[in-house]
């Protein structure tokens, strides 16, 4: 008999098991990395959204305990995840997710002819790197002249379109020699960015570790068909339908709102009280990106405000139940942040009051006292 599962049901274990209904304790490093992991990685192309996105999830972890963990610890890296993004990943798991990660199909290059590499250029790139990094802190300029000098002036040439100037071609793969496990993130210097190569990380077979990336990703996310996975990793829908076929035996499938969807297998229970509650996420927060389908989460009138061109993300997001109720920002002054809420329906008496607790949170996380304005948002969406 096919389990049927609800919405509310769906959206109750995906906020528990990425800890927002009860954040777990504490801001320990260790804990802040297992946080992460269940998550699937902290979107951390804004560093700041990224250490928001873990203390939400905790009682007491700040952003100095974040930080901690990522330059401290080292329980956490930055370093380039799903969808060639960048994210704090657990370093524990760096084997995993390089395994993973490496064995996805490569994206077809946007760039013209002499500024893509091919095949052969980015292997040899990727090895360079490797090799370059093995020990060794480099910023992107020192990085360009070790590639050159393993490669050839062909890697350097500055022709790919970036900002006010251009970065040498070699920049076009750097995320997969993320994935790859030849770079992350090193500590700055300065205001200069550096790369490192991680120690010690060996990708995991990929057909295994492609295995587990949908276990956990229908763990976090379930239920969930082949095309939402192949979206929240940005990889084409066909493959994600043929890694989802090869799995069987290991997955279950349900009925999800009327539609086919899966769950791991011997994962189908599902709470049948509704969830009820209000939450404050981040600029890039997972669960905003990955949950689906994206019409439940955002529907009417949330589509419209807190999505931009279908993408969710690029504002920070109010969940009032079940569903995305508003937008928000905050400025900061000081000790002092302003957090402005723009509701999309007016709030109940208690509703009101459980925003002015996550506000409080929010600045408790960053070290600061926030005030609560209910009010429009002026602030565009995050690029």
């Amino acid at each position: 008999m096919t389990v049927s599962v609800a919405w509310s049901a769906a959206h109750s274990r995906r906020l528990a098991r990425q800890f927002l209904t009860a954040p777990a304790a504490g801001g320990a490093p260790e804990g802040l990395a297992r946080t992460a992991g269940a998550m699937l990685g902290a979107h951390a192309q804004v560093l700041s959204a990224a250490e928001l996105s873990l203390c939400l999830r905790h009682t007491e972890a700040t952003r100095t305990d974040v930080r901690a963990a990522l330059r401290e610890t080292g329980t956490l890296t930055k370093t380039y995840g799903p969808r060639g993004t960048v994210h704090l990943l657990p370093t524990a798991e760096l084997p995993f997710w390089t395994g993973a990660l490496s064995a996805l199909p490569v994206a077809r290059s946007p760039h013209p002819e002499g500024v893509r590499l091919s095949a052969g250029q980015a292997d040899e790139v990727v090895a360079a790197i490797a090799d370059a990094l093995d020990g060794a802190c480099l910023t992107a300029d020192e990085l360009t002249e070790a590639i050159v000098q393993r490669t050839g002036p062909w890697a350097g040439e500055a022709k790919v379109p970036a900002f006010q100037g251009a970065w040498p071609r070699w920049r076009t793969v750097t995320y997969l020699a993320a994935h790859r496990g030849a770079l992350c993130f090193g500590p700055n210097r300065g205001r200069k960015v550096t790369y490192t190569r991680p120690r010690g990380v060996v990708p995991e077979p990929g057909e295994a570790a492609l295995a587990e990336l949908v276990r956990r990703y229908l763990h976090a996310y379930g239920p969930a068909t082949p095309a939402s996975f192949a979206k929240w990793l940005a990889v084409p829908p066909g493959w994600a339908k043929s890694l989802f076929a090869s799995l069987e035996g290991r997955l279950e499938r349900v009925d999800f709102e009327g539609e086919a969807a899966w769950v791991a297998a011997g994962d189908a229970e599902f709470a049948e009280a509704p969830v009820r509650g209000v939450w404050l996420l981040p600029y890039f927060d997972a669960f905003g990106i990955a949950a689906h389908p994206r019409e439940r989460l955002f529907p009417g009138p949330a589509r419209a405000r807190a999505l931009s061109g279908g993408q969710a993300g690029n504002y920070p997001l109010l969940l009032v139940d079940d569903e995305v109720a508003g937008v928000w920002h905050h400025r900061r002054s000081g000790r002092r942040i302003t957090v402005t809420v723009e509701p999309l329906r007016p709030l109940t008496a208690s509703r009101a009051r459980e925003l002015e607790h996550r506000v409080r949170r929010v600045g408790e996380a960053l070290e600061g006292t926030a005030e609560l304005t209910v009010g429009a948002v002026g602030v565009g969406p995050h690029a």
